[in-house]
């Protein structure tokens, strides 16, 4: 689905009142998205491997905005559902509802031929782009139904759409997430108030697209503020109506 998000113009307050939560927002798109939300008026909690990277992000966020920010690390990698529910249960002792909620977090893994492609690397990042989306999603829908127009966005791609060569795992898990994102649709559109869509970033200057594409200029890729656009509409109340969407946020 394609949208024209470079001509609208946001209001500052747009977010006020909203608390949202953002998985992998140590880095790259996610903690541009947390500093986006922050400046539009949300509380956030912050979710991310590194505690460093976190702290980092929440004194830029406390410079500049007043927004409430919680901070919460965990490894992707070795977390099981009992540490999401750990999560959960802390955001329930400060929070009554939860408005949103990026799902974010990822990693590239290897870009080789399935045929040569590493099992351990292969569930790294099953359980990084595809469990971490499940259980966070699964655990916070009870606060995210409290909402009177609450949010899901999952992180998607180009090679979640149509297979591509030596994309392995992480081409797999963003097929995955298409999927979920298409499921919960169907599960909660009729029951709840709760949004669900995906975005595909496209190329954007970030250590993960320079890792995939070495040889490629960054400079010629966007950096990841001229892409918030889509993710401000769709967190927003402006995107009541749009669920079940797979949203590019850049025009191809």
């Amino acid at each position: 689905m394609k949208m024209e998000f470079e001509k609208l113009n946001y209001p500052s307050n747009l977010l006020e009142g909203k608390t949202i939560v953002i998985s992998g927002a140590g880095s790259g798109i996610g903690r541009q998205i947390a500093r986006t939300y922050a400046e539009f008026g949300a509380d956030l909690i912050l979710l991310s491997k590194s505690i460093e990277k976190l702290e980092s992000i929440y004194e830029e966020i406390n410079q500049i905005t007043s927004s409430s920010v919680i901070i919460q690390p965990i490894d992707y990698k070795t977390a099981d559902e009992k540490n999401y529910r750990e999560i959960v249960e802390a955001i329930k002792e400060e929070y009554s509802r939860i408005d949103g909620l990026v799902n974010n977090a990822g990693i590239l893994g290897e870009k080789k031929p399935l045929e040569q492609y590493s099992y351990s690397v292969w569930k790294d990042v099953l359980k990084v782009n595809l469990d971490a989306s499940f259980l966070l999603t699964k655990n916070l829908i009870p606060l995210l139904r409290e909402s009177s127009s609450s949010s899901i966005i999952f992180t998607s791609s180009g090679v979640g759409r149509k297979g591509r060569a030596y994309w392995g795992a992480y081409s797999i898990s963003k097929f995955a997430t298409e999927a979920m994102m298409q499921i919960l649709f169907d599960e909660l559109q009729n029951t709840t108030l709760i949004r669900v869509n995906c975005i595909n970033p496209g190329a954007v200057r970030t250590k993960m697209r320079e890792s995939a594409y070495p040889a490629e200029n960054p400079e010629n890729n966007p950096s990841a503020i001229e892409i918030m656009n889509p993710y401000l509409y769709l967190m927003s109340d402006l995107s009541k109506d749009i669920s079940g969407q797979s949203i590019d946020a850049q025009a191809h």
